[in-house]
């Protein structure tokens, strides 16, 4: 059976009109005055929040004015007035273990001119002679490196510190080397005669090497395999990427190995001295917050004031018997620099960098040229010609 009801009488139809045309009068007043009241407001917000999150995209992380913004609605969110944490730049810890004149004297002197200007931790250490440490050692500079207030930049000459072998935040490393005879030679000299600062002469340094050590001729050193001059002296390099394992100060292939793992596992960038410009625009790239504008510093009529002292004085190059003999004493390091090399082009490559290698000399293609010998000829009757117009 079908039910049918009633219509609704038109008494009531007109109540329910009125209730209706009311509730959507007092709906269109509500908008309209939400809308003239707060519709410039949403608008700004939405135009600040695109340009903030443009800049944020571009530069990789959220621009100063914002980052101020929410750390000042943090500091009174809450009620309790606790300041928030200013947001970090990542990474906020790097540690650069720099290796003996391979250009780390430049780099300290730049390091100490963005610390300033980017407002980060720079902590250069004193010690020059301690490069291996104990367990006990090794834990200790890792707490105290790991507990610098961040961001912060730490260098010494150490060899590598496995810092998850003590449980610890892994850093950020970097690190530059050097062709390895040409790095051979600049300790040589330098040892001995210094460089251009007066401040730290060879007195001050050696002061109590013999002048018949001292003035020791350099292929006389070499093809008569003095100590200096020899392994285990010469396996410099690839120890402060191996680590401090004692087998890590054995020239031999496991050190090599070792080495080149912890490259590839621990390190940010490994640059090469000879294409210094290059490893400053990489690490502007790299880690904006510590080397942003480090070129034009580094380019700078100020810094070369500077910088131009720390050359050594007095180098000779060797004859051609006296390279050969260095060149196969330092086969796994040559192994090594050849390795980090083409790793360092591989990122140039992919940063986009196309710039070649700055005037210098590469001892491990040199020795292979065959005008070498000529080469060599000719610089030493250049320096004779000289001694004899200086008589």
């Amino acid at each position: 059976m079908t039910t049918f009801r009633n219509p609704p009488s038109h008494k009531h139809l007109t109540g329910y009109m009125r209730v209706r045309s009311r509730r959507e009068n007092w709906l269109a007043v509500v908008l309209l005055r939400i809308s003239r009241r707060d519709l410039s407001f949403c608008l700004t917000a939405l135009l600040i929040f695109c340009l903030g999150s443009l800049l944020y995209q571009l530069n990789g992380g959220a621009p100063k004015i914002l980052l101020d913004v929410g750390y000042y609605l943090g500091r009174f969110s809450g009620g309790h007035g606790s300041l928030a944490p200013r947001a970090l730049p990542f990474p906020s810890q790097v540690v650069y273990n720099r290796v003996g004149k391979c250009g780390s004297r430049t780099i300290v002197l730049l390091l100490r001119i963005l610390a300033d200007r980017h407002q980060f931790t720079l902590i250069s250490s004193d010690i020059h002679n301690k490069t291996r440490l104990t367990k006990r050692e090794q834990e200790n500079l890792i707490r105290n490196i790991s507990t610098t207030p961040q961001p912060f930049l730490y260098t010494r000459h150490v060899h590598f510190l496995n810092f998850s072998r003590f449980r610890m935040n892994e850093p950020v490393h970097i690190n530059i080397i050097r062709d390895p005879i040409n790095r051979f030679l600049s300790n040589y000299f330098f040892r001995r005669f210094g460089d251009w600062r007066g401040e730290e002469n060879h007195i001050v340094r050696t002061p109590g090497m013999k002048d018949e050590e001292r003035y020791l001729d350099i292929n006389t050193c070499i093809l008569e395999s003095y100590p200096e001059c020899s392994n285990p002296r010469l396996f410099y390099i690839i120890p402060y990427f191996c680590g401090q394992h004692p087998q890590c100060r054995e020239p031999g292939l496991w050190a090599l190995e070792m080495a080149k793992q912890n490259v590839l596992d621990h390190y940010l960038l490994v640059g090469v001295l000879e294409e210094l410009e290059d490893v400053l625009l990489l690490l502007e790239r790299l880690l904006p917050h510590f080397f942003s504008d480090v070129l034009n510093i580094y380019k700078s009529p100020e810094y070369r004031k500077s910088g131009n002292m720390t050359g050594t004085v007095h180098k000779q190059t060797p004859n051609l018997e006296a390279l050969q003999v260095l060149y196969q004493r330092m086969e796994y390091e040559y192994k090594f620099y050849n390795f980090v090399k083409a790793q360092f082009h591989l990122t140039k490559r992919k940063i986009g960098l196309r710039t070649g290698p700055q005037p210098s000399r590469y001892y491990s293609s040199v020795l292979q040229r065959k005008d070498l010998q000529e080469e060599l000829e000719e610089e030493e009757t250049e320096e004779s010609l000289d001694s004899t117009e200086q008589t």
